[in-house]
């Protein structure tokens, strides 16, 4: 003995749940606001680089744990430094509301909303 249930074609005036909301595809990505000026991102990356190359190099010849753990937080800085200005975009920046003024928009320029 089977028992069937029939399902309302979803077209039929069916809702999706209140707390859900309808499946529209793939989610979309937003770009990532650029909030350092150029100068910092070089600076950011070139800093970035030599540290991890330094904490490599020191990780190498490390003699303690506290030493090992030191470099690896170098490391981990020099990550941070390097990926946040090749991407230009610094989380902390944007938490923090800061735009540096060579990145505002000028008075009279085409983003200018004032007029």
């Amino acid at each position: 003995m089977a028992i069937h249930q029939t399902r309302a074609p979803a077209s039929a005036g069916a809702t999706a749940a209140p707390d859900k909301a309808p499946y529209r595809g793939a989610p979309t990505r937003h770009r990532l606001q650029v909030n350092i000026a150029p100068a910092e991102r070089a600076g950011r990356v070139a800093a970035g680089v030599a540290a991890v190359i330094a904490g490599a190099v020191l990780l190498g010849s490390a003699g303690s744990v506290l030493a090992v753990v030191l470099e690896a937080l170098l490391i981990a800085a020099g990550l941070d430094l390097a990926v946040t200005g090749a991407l230009g975009h610094c989380p902390r920046y944007h938490k923090l509301g800061y735009l540096p003024r060579s990145l505002r928009t000028r008075p009279g320029g085409p983003d200018d909303r004032t007029a």
